[in-house]
């Protein structure tokens, strides 16, 4: 009997607010998606880091006729090519390495570049083998630990340049950071939005039945049992926003990492559904604790219980 009256008018207060219910599950659904966006972007950025932290190499340039730099005289010569990887094997740093000549390099040259367009084909038609700079390309045993090595090479003869693959990596490492706390951010003042909702909600909820509440209070009811319908009643919208939240989530999952980048892009690891199921229990977590607690605190004040 008792329980029937809890349902009972929990279905009366959903009626009574329609409006209100579809408001708060709409900001509900709205902030913990972003929220789960920024649980996704985190992921993908820790994902990044290690993948290319797996990878990372140090490039050393030689000098080649055109290079303008104080270590550089012309072209590297036999003896500060040997130098040079004698400082390069000699380093506690490096884990492995390897020469790369000037013909490799310009093959590897004309795979990114010569793909333009024919004003720019023309342009690089004039480049040859010989234009093209010879290297080193090292592997190290931790990619934290690169210091080192770049400043030693950095002052050797015959060093046009020492490139670190993170400041290529920087920009991108940048804007996925970037976004991830811009969604968290912009989640964090709906996510105060919704929690005004709920407040807001409670209130209007409670005048609505005051008589019945004022009936409940004199007959002796207990504090739980006359918040159970307005606990309900948020429940019920933030199981709805969780879900939908859930969905947008597992749609973005489906149709842009594994049905576009996953399938055409393998420069880094991307996130999977694992980690998307564990953004969706941090969501339903935050949805539930956003809506529940606030929900207990507002039935205190307004239901004077």
């Amino acid at each position: 009997m008792h329980l029937r009256y809890v349902f009972s008018e929990t279905r009366t207060g959903l009626r009574r607010n329609v409006s209100m219910s579809i408001a708060l599950i709409v900001t509900i659904f709205v902030s913990l998606t972003l929220v789960g966006m920024g649980l996704l972007l985190n992921s993908q950025a820790d994902k990044a880091e290690r993948f290319w932290g797996d990878k990372l190499q140090i490039t050393v340039f030689m000098c080649n006729a055109n290079s303008q730099v104080d270590t550089c005289e012309g072209e590297v010569t036999a003896a500060q090519k040997a130098t040079i990887e004698s400082t390069i094997a000699a380093s506690p740093e490096v884990d492995s390495f390897y020469f790369q000549g000037k013909e490799r390099a310009f093959e590897t040259w004309k795979e990114v570049y010569l793909s333009q367009d024919s004003e720019q084909q023309e342009i690089y038609s004039t480049v040859t083998a010989d234009d093209m700079q010879e290297s080193y390309w090292i592997k190290l045993k931790d990619p934290e630990q690169f210091q080192g090595i770049k400043a030693a090479l950095g002052e050797e003869q015959g060093v046009a340049a020492v490139r670190d693959l993170r400041e290529v990596l920087k920009p991108i490492y940048f804007w996925m950071t970037a976004m991830k706390w811009g969604a968290i951010a912009v989640a964090g003042f709906l996510l105060i939005a919704a929690i005004m909702q709920v407040g807001n909600t409670i209130r209007m909820a409670a005048y609505a039945r005051r008589k019945e509440i004022g009936i409940m209070r004199l007959v002796g009811a207990s504090r739980l049992y006359i918040s159970l319908p307005f606990l309900i009643e948020t429940l019920v919208a933030a199981t709805i926003g969780v879900a939908l939240a859930a969905a947008a989530m597992l749609t973005f999952m489906y149709v842009v990492i594994y049905g576009m980048l996953r399938p055409t892009s393998t420069i880094v690891e991307w996130v999977d559904w694992q980690d998307s199921f564990l953004a969706i229990g941090g969501v339903a977590a935050l949805g539930l604790a956003l809506t529940l607690l606030p929900t207990l605190l507002m039935t205190r004040k307004y239901l004077k219980v």
